[in-house]
């Protein structure tokens, strides 16, 4: 299961490594036409569902999976307990989820980022939420940490179900 999803290439490489089956849930249908077409160029349109909705309003309507994958997604969304929530929940074995690093670099980088969207009329607001909150979250959820690597800009964790 990977929420945000975009337009698939994390599920088409995991079908290729051998994954059974995937699901993606998607908040907007912007990437639906170009997963439509990487699914059909790799042959996997068949072991893809893919759902345009908000996962953290409708997780009930979503089946647990062994994986849970949210990549540069928390981040995007507003009420970060709510959605980590929900993907700790779904995930049966692991939650893999990346995140930015909260450092003075990626402070001013997501406050300007955020002013250009605003001077652009846009909607859409880049979320720093920080990281222990999104941890402790997941692990309230009955998850434990096994991994986690910061990159300059990124931090990805792994956490496993315990119980």
């Amino acid at each position: 299961l990977e929420v945000g999803g975009g337009i698939g290439g994390i599920q088409i490489e995991l079908l290729k490594a051998g994954a059974a089956r995937a699901v993606s849930i998607e908040l907007t249908p912007t990437y639906e036409d170009a997963a439509s077409d990487l699914l059909n160029e790799a042959g996997l349109t068949d072991r893809v569902e893919r759902r345009v909705m908000d996962f953290a309003q409708a997780a009930s309507q979503v089946e647990s999976a062994d994986v849970v994958i949210m990549n540069r997604v928390i981040c995007c969304y507003p009420d970060m307990p709510r959605l980590a929530g929900a993907a700790a929940d779904h995930a049966r074995q692991l939650l893999v989820l990346s995140y930015p690093r909260l450092t003075w670099w990626t402070q001013i980088g997501l406050t300007l980022g955020n002013w250009l969207l605003w001077m652009m009329r846009r909607e859409f607001h880049i979320f720093l939420h920080p990281p222990q909150q999104i941890l402790a979250t997941s692990e309230r959820h009955g998850l434990k940490r096994i991994a986690d690597q910061q990159g300059m800009l990124w931090t990805m964790a792994a956490l496993r179900r315990t119980a």
